[in-house]
């Protein structure tokens, strides 16, 4: 049995929740078959080694989806739906990167039964590779 997250009522303005997830080669490759985004900068060494980044990275979208699980599975919860997401990718993500992905409730929008949560995702340094919010509605 599975437990719903929490609902409208429940959360409070900074709530916060996170998940962290090490980007291996493999997640890289299984991200390019799933998205058809085969780019060299990606999967190609030899092409990545002409780049300003020197090496391959990490497409964009596979370290933004790393918000699906805290939404889904910590803040909200199971039962969220998300209407809105934003990204902006501020650095590049190498393979062996440590990503957190952190969200904070910042607005609570009582018509729409929804709230807003800041999303910042960082590296192993800390330094900040996106930032972004999500406007979702939590499990009724």
């Amino acid at each position: 049995m599975h437990e719903k997250g929490k609902s409208y009522n429940e959360i409070q303005i900074k709530d916060t929740a996170q998940f962290t997830k090490t980007i291996t080669e493999t997640d890289v490759y299984l991200f390019a078959g799933i998205s058809g985004d085969f780019n060299p900068l990606h999967v190609d060494e030899e092409y990545a080694k002409t780049t300003s980044f020197g090496t391959r990275i990490a497409h964009g979208g596979l370290a933004a989806s790393l918000l699906a699980p805290v939404l889904g599975m910590k803040l909200p919860g199971l039962g969220t739906l998300a209407l809105e997401t934003t990204t902006k990718f501020r650095k590049p993500v190498y393979f062996g990167d440590t990503i957190t992905c952190k969200v904070e409730v910042t607005e609570k929008l009582e018509k729409l039964k929804a709230v807003r949560l800041k999303v910042v995702w960082t590296n192993q340094k800390g330094e900040v590779v996106s930032k972004g919010d999500a406007l979702v509605i939590p499990p009724g």
